[in-house]
């Protein structure tokens, strides 16, 4: 955005900070668990952490938080790398929990002694039970007051695999009536007998979230830790495990997460989502992934613009997916390709054209760029595919394409007239015949005929097919979390509709995969990674109509 806008709380707190010399140098990580793809709310957050350390200096590390085995893999922390290249940021150190794992147990070991955590033999029932409610305090386990050299033998034995998974924990010795339930003794450590993507079998311990979370930014010595509102109540035991422990003293602030409307925004359910075939995969077009969006067409550009508009906040909200829409629209405005293609067919037939002639039009490549986005030359003959909407037997009020008798320019070409249209034997018109106007061809037009429409169209002699993709909101409901019942129930059927033969320019047919076009009138696409030389495949990215705004003014 061009406008000048007021700090962000975040803003305000680091600039504090720096200015009264509480930090010289500002550093940020963004954190992900290799468990799944980045989706449009992560962007949020990478754009603020990496944005931050650009605007004020200072640097961003990318550190995977892979402390459960179970869930994560390589193909995850690759996928996740590509996406925050693709948004156009860069971190200074690749970094993962597991580098931390034996620095970690040396911190845990260092609660044992000090009497600040005890290894617990309940059942996770057992200390859920224990925990008691928001409202009642938490009773203390049985084996809280084990002696530190028990708890440390017990721990040494957890770390060398002499107990199997869930028969103990090592839990944090803080306060059962806290009226923080996540401080009623934590679990800081349990046990999963599972090959890590990393470590392999070295270890079948591993820390929990709270625990690794504080300490590896910590040991990285980062000055603001910056996570979304659901972690508010996690800032007490981050705050009191970094304090016991005596370490660097990062502090985290929370900031408001993106809840996009028409989505989810849960890795959980996007897993299902693909696990259970209901979209091809992570990267599929209607999926609020980043590598879903990038493959739907989207630009790096239009979603850092995004999450420059939503800006931060403190209190959670839905944000129109109207608005992301907007952003794209508005950046392919200024840089797509202007291209025809024909999406529902029939024929215009031009009976004074003659049959034997071609000749080669100039069309702008992009009107709204200051050089046109340079040109391209298109094809004309004497039969075409125009829209099947653009042709109407009785035409209504105030129609200014194609009718019996109506005038039309083809863009970038001649005025027609409508002499007469053929039809099949079920009414379905087949064919439109037309004359043209040889003095109106397209700046040079010397015929004094006025018209109101103009319509695209492609060479029948010339035309190369495609296949178009054409996608929708993929819920039907606003928020299908907050619905009654499975969130599933609010998919929406026709999220997708495809064309198998649309007619497009021969121009397409060297199409860039990072390319971006306007079909003329349809909206905005682009190549698809499914397509083949013999077989090209188009996406819809959005289309023209933008309704966002006109919702908003």
């Amino acid at each position: 955005m061009s406008e000048e806008r007021s700090l962000n709380f975040i803003e305000e707190i680091i600039e504090n900070d720096l200015n009264t010399g509480k930090y010289k140098t500002l550093i940020t990580r963004f954190p992900p668990e290799p468990n799944g793809y980045l989706h449009i709310g992560h962007a949020k957050a990478i754009c603020l952490n990496f944005g931050l350390t650009k605007k004020y200096g200072g640097y961003t590390n990318l550190r995977f938080d892979d402390t459960n085995p179970v869930t994560e893999k390589t193909e995850y922390v690759d996928s996740q790398q590509e996406d925050i290249k693709w948004l156009g940021f860069q971190w200074k150190n690749e970094l993962y929990t597991s580098d931390y794992f034996d620095t970690l147990y040396n911190y845990a070991v260092k609660l044992i002694e000090g009497g600040l955590a005890y290894v617990d033999h309940s059942t996770a029932d057992q200390i859920a039970e224990g925990k008691g409610t928001p409202t009642e305090p938490g009773t203390d386990s049985k084996y809280r007051n084990r002696s530190f050299a028990e708890n440390l033998e017990l721990f040494g034995r957890m770390k060398n695999g002499e107990f199997a998974d869930g028969d103990c924990t090592l839990r944090a010795k803080i306060d059962m009536t806290s009226t923080n339930m996540l401080m009623r003794d934590p679990i800081i450590y349990r046990i999963k007998h599972a090959e890590h993507h990393r470590t392999g079998d070295k270890w079948c311990i591993y820390p929990m979230y709270d625990f690794a979370h504080g300490q590896s930014d910590s040991i990285e010595t980062i000055t603001h830790s910056i996570c979304t509102l659901e972690y508010v109540a996690h800032r007490e035991l981050y705050d009191w495990l970094i304090e016991k422990l005596g370490i660097f003293p990062s502090k985290q602030y929370e900031f408001a997460r993106l809840n996009l409307s028409y989505t989810v925004m849960s890795k959980r359910k996007l897993l299902q989502l693909v696990n259970e075939g209901v979209v091809s995969g992570w990267d599929d077009p209607r999926m609020p992934t980043i590598s879903g969006l990038r493959r739907r067409g989207y630009t790096p550009e239009s979603i850092r613009e995004f999450c420059e508009r939503i800006g931060i906040a403190k209190r959670e909200n839905l944000i129109e997916l109207g608005l992301l829409e907007f952003c794209v629209r508005e950046h392919l405005n200024k840089t797509a390709t202007r291209v025809m293609a024909v999406l529902d067919p029939i024929k215009l037939v031009i009976t004074n054209y003659p049959e034997d002639r071609e000749e080669t039009l100039i069309g702008e490549n992009n009107p709204e760029a200051e050089d046109k986005g340079g040109y391209r030359e298109i094809p004309f003959c004497n039969e075409l595919w125009i829209e099947r909407e653009d042709f109407m037997e009785e035409p209504a009020k105030k129609w200014f394409r194609l009718a019996p008798g109506a005038v039309v320019r083809l863009k970038h070409a001649y005025i027609v007239r409508c002499e007469s249209f053929k039809k099949d034997n079920q009414g379905n018109i087949t064919e439109v015949v037309c004359t043209y106007i040889p003095e109106s061809k397209s700046g040079e037009d010397t015929s004094g005929v006025n018209v109101k429409g103009t319509i695209h169209w492609v060479s029948v002699k010339h035309a190369k097919t495609a296949e178009v993709r054409a996608y929708d909101r993929l819920f039907t409901v606003e928020s299908p979390d907050s619905e009654e019942g499975d969130f599933k129930d609010y998919l929406n059927a026709n999220s997708v509709e495809v064309i198998d033969t649309a007619y497009i320019e021969p121009y397409l047919a060297n199409a860039d995969k990072d390319g971006r076009y306007q079909f003329i009138r349809k909206g905005y696409y682009n190549l698809d990674k499914d397509s083949r030389p013999n077989k090209l495949v188009f996406n819809r990215t959005v289309g023209l109509k933008d309704a966002w705004t006109k919702a908003n003014k």
